[in-house]
């Protein structure tokens, strides 16, 4: 069981190996989500980067609980940057790429929230969140896609959210940020398929490059610390399996996504959500 942060409390070893080999590159994962799908992926064996914005300290002590807890066995690395720049995005793959010698799974999981009735919203805090959870994204994804293509492989995958399709009233921002994930999953799928096609790297024996999406619900995680008890509770009673997700449910979608068993999947979106979106 993983706390709220995403990190669990107790010595952990490889569950599998359908990721031996692999590199992936997790954006926001030394909390939440980000650090259970960290640790989920090196459950499967994969070498893991955790990209973070601004607090080194809690990264450190993240990549520390990490080697704790796992060992000699799986290699982790933290590297910061501000996702919101294009710049510091290629500077971040570059970087995983040198270090690991090859990048195999993108997880662009780093979001924000800055809720507001539209009415209320700032032209700041449309811009801040969409630049990113939505722009973010598509520049991690197109620094990696160079490398990815050039290999004739790899996996993205695109935490989103149910908000992203359903909307939420106060969260205009971040709903149409994460609803444009699905949009840029969908497109970047056709084209990688379509690259790799006009290269002659689409064969029947490759494990191809995918594109998918994850929509978790309502998540057990520090995002949600900021919502009044009794709105929680209200919206616990929506959810038709009545509680909370557990950040490492979302974490196993991801790593059957990342899997090479999972080549026949891409342009698709994964709803995570105990039901809520039925």
């Amino acid at each position: 069981m993983t706390t709220r942060d995403g990190i669990s409390d107790q010595p952990a070893a490889p569950a599998g190996e359908k990721l031996a080999g692999r590199v992936a590159l997790v954006t926001g994962g030394t909390r939440g989500i980000g650090a259970a799908i960290c640790t989920s992926l090196a459950g499967q064996g994969a070498v893991v980067a955790a990209g973070y914005s601004g607090d080194s300290e809690r990264a450190q002590a993240f990549a520390a609980d990490f080697e704790r807890r796992f060992g000699p066995a799986v290699r982790l690395t933290v590297h910061r940057g501000n996702i919101a720049s294009p710049q510091d995005c290629r500077r971040v793959v570059d970087q995983v790429i040198d270090q690991h010698g090859r990048l195999d799974i993108l997880v662009n999981n780093a979001g924000i929230t800055i809720d507001k009735l539209a009415l209320d919203m700032s032209t700041g805090d449309w811009d801040k969140v969409v630049a990113v959870n939505l722009s973010g994204a598509f520049y991690m994804a197109q620094a990696a896609l160079g490398h990815m293509l050039e290999r004739g492989t790899g996996r993205i995958i695109n935490v989103s959210s149910i908000a992203g399709e359903i909307g939420n009233v106060g969260q205009a921002n971040y709903a149409a940020s994460k609803s444009g994930l699905l949009g840029l999953t969908k497109a970047l799928a056709r084209e990688t398929a379509f690259l790799l096609g006009k290269s002659g790297k689409l064969t029947p024996d490759t494990i191809g490059l995918t594109v998918n999406a994850v929509t978790p619900g309502l998540i057990a995680t520090e995002m949600l610390e900021t919502v009044p008890t009794p709105v929680l509770s209200r919206l616990t009673a929506q959810i038709p399996s009545a509680r909370l997700g557990r950040p490492e449910e979302i974490a196993r979608v991801v790593h059957i996504l990342a899997a090479d068993a999972s080549s026949y999947i891409t342009g698709q979106v994964w709803g995570v959500n105990g039901g809520m979106d039925m």
